[in-house]
């Protein structure tokens, strides 16, 4: 796997998907750092602001379902989407 971009851009939303996705590979890092985020208990508006580049103030749905979906899914990696990146990804089972 390629190393992946270290401050990408975010969707509005994570994948909800049951197997590790492109977009997943790509936000590695972002995920991390949101993982990051969360165990120093950090401000969620910041975090959008930093992480994600979204602005709270000026789209603060957007940001907040954005940290909210992309911290789900960063727990749901810690969790299963590891396992698929050790194994390459689903279709490499």
């Amino acid at each position: 796997m390629p190393s992946p971009p270290l401050d990408p851009d975010v969707a509005d939303l994570a994948p909800d998907d049951p197997v590790l996705t492109a977009y997943d590979k790509q936000h590695v890092v972002t995920y991390l750092r949101l993982l990051d985020a969360d165990a120093d208990n950090a401000d969620w508006r910041e975090v959008a602001r930093i992480v994600l580049h979204i602005d709270p103030e000026r789209y603060p749905e957007r940001a907040r379902s954005a940290f909210e979906s992309h911290l789900a899914r960063a727990r749901w990696m810690t969790n299963h989407g590891y396992g698929h990146l050790l194994r390459g990804g689903p279709s490499d089972r």
